[in-house]
C-alpha cells in the first residue's frame, strides 16, 4: 500500500446517525436555509 491508501484505511468511518443525517432531505434543507440566512445577516451588517 502507498501512503494515500494507508491514510484512507486509517480514516474514521461515519456513524449510522451521520449517514442518516447526510441522506435525510428535511435536515439538509434546514442546514441550507440556516447557512443562507446567516450569510444574509452578515451581508446586511456590513458597512457598504
Amino acid at each position: 500500500m502507498n501512503l494515500g491508501d494507508e491514510r484512507i484505511a486509517a480514516a474514521p468511518l461515519p456513524t449510522s446517525r451521520t449517514i442518516r443525517l447526510r441522506t435525510f432531505v428535511p435536515y439538509q434543507l434546514w442546514r441550507f436555509l440556516r447557512i443562507n440566512l446567516r450569510m444574509v445577516a452578515m451581508i446586511r451588517k456590513g458597512d457598504h
